[in-house]
């Protein structure tokens, strides 16, 4: 079959840095971008509407949590994930390689697939790299991810040699299920794309860069990183597949992370990133600011007057105090979970516009040293 038509126009760089307009079935999404994680069909709290003022442009969600519920059937008979959520921008599908370490110790995995016992019901569900597709093809994501074995870089008590067997052994596998998935496609409009990895072993990382690339996918992820190890291995794993893979290929880096690991990884040449940093940590009233990083529900904020962060236009900011935000998050009230949620998101998406401008207008290395300078910063 012919590959789907998902191109990556790249309009401006500054070093390996890149701006670009990655064009979709659903839309146009500029890169670099940041996707708010929806892993059920939702941000946790926010609803489409919300998201679009926030200036997200695609989510991503989760394959193997809609599966198991509530189902993919569902979802496609209502409409795909456009017509299920309302949101009618781009999606993208993690496979559920990710489950393979998050419910590690309920699934079984050969060369088959990955067979998971569900926490909810107990039920046995086997995800195949060609099961994986095709779920995704019902549930309609404009860039859908094969299926692929992710394993922590770093266990613990586990020497040298044997971790790199592991890892070795696992990014064989996830290339031999890359070339079951390409067969496997059936909707030419929608991108698919590969997962390098390799851990933190450099010759790894190449090798399945180098691989997966020579399949002819309409796009590369990194996999397997943000799992411990250090910022300056990390930017080396993905600068030395960056190397291998296609100069006009979108790049993903998976699950990361804070605001100064999207701009290491911006610096290294990625295009779209994901985590639940933002929301998860706004929910509990841990939020990002310009000049730090604000832990809300301290006392000292009870009284305060003044919005989260003065340079933030979200709604949050725009129309409520510390004071007040504080009071809701303390009082359990649900409205200071959303509101805090939304901060942090947009604090992210306005990040990815600022990177945007810098490149284009030759800043971007500023932009990296001025927020690096505040990111492990604590409000006091």
């Amino acid at each position: 079959m012919s590959e789907a038509p998902a191109l990556l126009e790249i309009t401006a760089r500054e070093g390996a840095a890149r701006t670009g307009r990655l064009r979709l079935r659903s839309g146009v999404v500029e890169t670099p971008n940041f996707m708010p994680v929806a892993t059920f069909g939702a941000v946790r709290g926010l609803s489409a509407e919300d998201l679009r003022g926030l200036g997200a442009q695609i989510l991503l969600s989760n394959t193997y949590h809609l599966h198991e519920r509530p189902g993919e059937d569902v979802v496609a008979g209502l409409g795909g994930l456009h017509g299920f959520t309302g949101w009618d921008g781009p999606w993208l599908t993690d496979s559920g390689g990710f489950q393979i370490t998050s419910l590690a110790d309920r699934m079984k995995i050969d060369e088959g697939g990955v067979t998971f016992t569900s926490p909810l019901d107990g039920a046995r569900r086997t995800l195949t790299p060609e099961g994986a597709i095709e779920i995704q093809e019902q549930l309609g994501a404009d860039i859908a991810m094969l299926l692929d074995e992710c394993l922590p870089p770093l266990e613990e008590g586990v020497d040298a040699a044997t971790q790199r067997r592991r890892m070795a052994a696992a990014m064989q596998r996830t290339l031999r299920w890359a070339e079951r998935a390409r067969a496997a496609r059936k909707r030419p409009d929608q991108a698919v794309f590969a997962i390098v990895q390799g851990g933190v072993d450099i010759e790894l990382r190449r090798e399945s860069a180098r691989a997966s690339a020579e399949l002819g996918f309409d796009g590369h992820a990194h996999g397997g990183l943000g799992l411990g190890e250090s910022r300056e291995a990390r930017t080396e794993m993905v600068e030395a597949a960056h190397a291998e893979l296609p100069e006009a290929s979108p790049r993903y880096l998976m699950g990361l992370g804070r605001p100064v690991d999207l701009l290491d990884g911006i610096a290294a040449g990625v295009d779209l990133f994901d985590c639940v940093v933002p929301t998860r940590n706004g929910r509990h009233g841990v939020l990002f600011t310009s000049e730090g990083v604000l832990p809300l529900k301290a006392a000292r904020y009870a009284s305060e007057d003044v919005p989260i962060d003065a340079a933030c236009d979200c709604p949050a900011c725009r129309h409520h105090s510390r004071g007040y935000l504080r009071h809701l998050l303390k009082t359990g009230e649900s409205l200071g979970r959303r509101l805090c949620a939304a901060h942090n998101l947009r604090h992210y998406l306005s990040l990815m516009e600022r990177a945007r401008k810098a490149i284009a207008a030759g800043g971007f290395a500023a932009l990296r040293r001025e927020v690096e300078a505040v990111s492990e910063h604590r409000l006091s």
